[in-house]
């Protein structure tokens, strides 16, 4: 370990954002863990000399100021920012409502830019820092009864992509995570809302694929323990990856779009690029 960082971690009372707060702790580190019920973070993580516990709602950008500024109070900087806090609105696009449609993006998108607005003006004075971003493999390849979600992990991950140049020169460096199925509490009620069934066309469609996550609950194939404790591992080198494809599963998705865009790219090589104006 080069020398002991400071995490602060959003959405740390369980799942993984409770693994990485322990898995840096071990480390030698010092977290700020973050939750909306901070009694919950406290009662996962535990006591421990290099831990603050701070009431976080990520959509708030009061709160996300607070946070920043009650860990500046503690540990005198920020190193490392984990954007892990989100939840799940699942479904078909024509069933979800506008409503849940926009809460999704709130939290999973701008929640994270919220945090990081708050966090930014930290790592600049400090000319260094990491910023962390948990996306998924729905940030990568969409599919149905995800458009909400991946909606806004696409957004997350052109966001940081563009800001990664923006913050370079001031020492901060950006790293995407991007999971494959983890054994988290992703797929629990009290993170996954399913849109309230409506049209008889996805009837059907619906009552299987609900069937099917909820069958696939507690027996994904990837141990959050281990992710977290890589991550922390990768926050802790002079140059992170700008994108961690984290899983077997994550790997093979991400290699097929990259083969998927090759090929789609190729169909259409010669319209594409004879599409000049005849006087260039």
């Amino acid at each position: 370990m080069a020398h002991k960082k400071v995490f602060l971690i959003t959405g740390a009372g369980r799942g993984i954002g409770a693994d990485i707060a322990q898995a840096a702790l071990a480390a030698g580190h010092a977290v700020v863990a973050t939750g909306r019920d901070p009694e919950r973070v406290a009662s996962a993580l535990g006591a421990h000399d290099d831990l603050l516990v701070v009431k976080l709602d990520i959509t708030s950008p009061d709160d996300a100021k607070d946070v920043a500024g009650a860990a500046v109070d503690r540990f005198g900087r920020i190193d490392v920012l984990v954007n892990n806090a989100g939840n799940f609105h699942a479904g078909f696009f024509e069933e979800i409502s506008p409503k849940d449609f926009r809460a999704q993006i709130e939290t999973t998108l701008f929640g994270p830019i919220n945090v990081t607005r708050a966090v930014l003006p930290v790592m600049r004075a400090q000319q260094s820092g990491l910023v962390v971003a948990i996306s998924s493999t729905a940030g990568v390849v969409g599919q149905e009864f995800c458009t909400a979600y991946a909606a806004s992990k696409f957004g997350l991950e052109g966001w940081i992509e563009s800001l990664t140049p923006e913050v370079a020169p001031f020492g901060i460096r950006t790293m995407l995570v991007e999971p494959g199925f983890f054994r988290t509490e992703l797929l629990t009620p009290e993170s996954t809302n399913y849109a309230e069934p409506s049209i008889d066309d996805y009837a059907e469609r619906t009552r299987a694929t609900v069937t099917a996550w909820k069958g696939m609950n507690g027996l994904q194939g990837g141990d959050p323990a281990k992710l977290a404790k890589v991550l922390v591992q990768l926050a802790d080198q002079d140059e992170p990856p700008l994108r961690w494809v984290a899983g077997a599963d994550a790997v093979a998705t991400v290699e097929q779009k990259a083969a998927d865009l090759l090929a789609q790219v190729d169909a259409y090589r010669d319209l594409s690029s004879n599409l000049a104006h005849d006087d260039v």
